[in-house]
């Protein structure tokens, strides 16, 4: 059974824009899936959708037992900068009834985990983007959601901290086990993430064609540098490309 079922989801905001039409999507367990479009097409739309922050005009979105074991993690990291990375990260926690020395706890745990151990009393105009962005992401794993929504999280940062945070995901999706739905920009930083890449048209979006990246290739060290890679990305670009012309 899909974990999120989305199934002739329609979105019309109030001054007339269609953002969503028709859209088809099943998000299965544990995975890593990467939505991938152009500006405008409604990615962010689908998983504000998802989270429940907002409401389908046409269609259904099943998402059975998954409550609310949601994390979202958006294009900003948007931490309250009055207060430190441990208090930013427990603030989920103690929302949901956990008492503060328990919420504590576990926030500097999930800061360790995402290397920022020694920085739980930072306040976030002393880190760096990068590092905001870690703080952001221990904030939506710490309560330990089912499923993890990513808005184009690393679109602000250089490419050297790109290039690190991914592998990071990559571990911590592989550690913990939950479900994560990835929207970006990036071809190559959607075959180098995701299992799977769902390509919506522009707007009124909706998923056009998707892609399966093997596991095994994927378990290769060396795989972004490989031939394998290249023709994933070659043949993602083109999927792209044929979604922009039908648009």
């Amino acid at each position: 059974m899909s974990l999120v079922s989305l199934q002739g989801v329609t979105r019309r905001f109030p001054r007339g824009a269609l953002a969503l039409e028709g859209l088809d999507l099943d998000i299965e367990p544990g995975e890593f899936l990467a939505v991938l479009g152009p500006s405008g097409c409604g990615k962010s739309t689908m998983l504000r959708l998802i989270a429940g922050l907002d409401a389908p005009d046409a269609g259904t979105i099943a998402a059975p037992g998954l409550a609310r074991q949601i994390g979202f993690v958006f294009q900003e990291p948007t931490l309250m900068p009055w207060a430190s990375a441990l208090c930013n990260v427990a603030l989920p926690l103690e929302l949901a009834g956990t008492p503060r020395r328990a919420a504590e706890a576990q926030a500097a745990a999930m800061l360790a985990r995402v290397e920022l151990q020694g920085f739980e009393h930072s306040y976030p105009r002393a880190l760096s983007g990068g590092m905001r962005m870690r703080v952001s992401i221990a904030r939506a794993l710490v309560t330990r959601p089912r499923l993890l929504l990513m808005d184009e999280p690393f679109a602000a940062l250089d490419e050297i901290t790109r290039f690190r945070l991914n592998n990071d995901l990559l571990a911590l999706w592989r550690e913990l086990r939950c479900t994560v739905v990835f929207v970006t920009h990036s071809v190559f930083e959607s075959v180098y993430l995701a299992e799977r890449i769902a390509v919506m048209r522009a707007r009124p979006g909706r998923v056009v064609a998707q892609h399966l990246v093997p596991a095994a290739e994927r378990a290769d060290p060396e795989f972004r540098t490989s031939a394998g890679y290249a023709a994933h990305c070659r043949a993602v670009s083109h999927s792209l490309s044929l979604a922009m012309e039908r648009a």
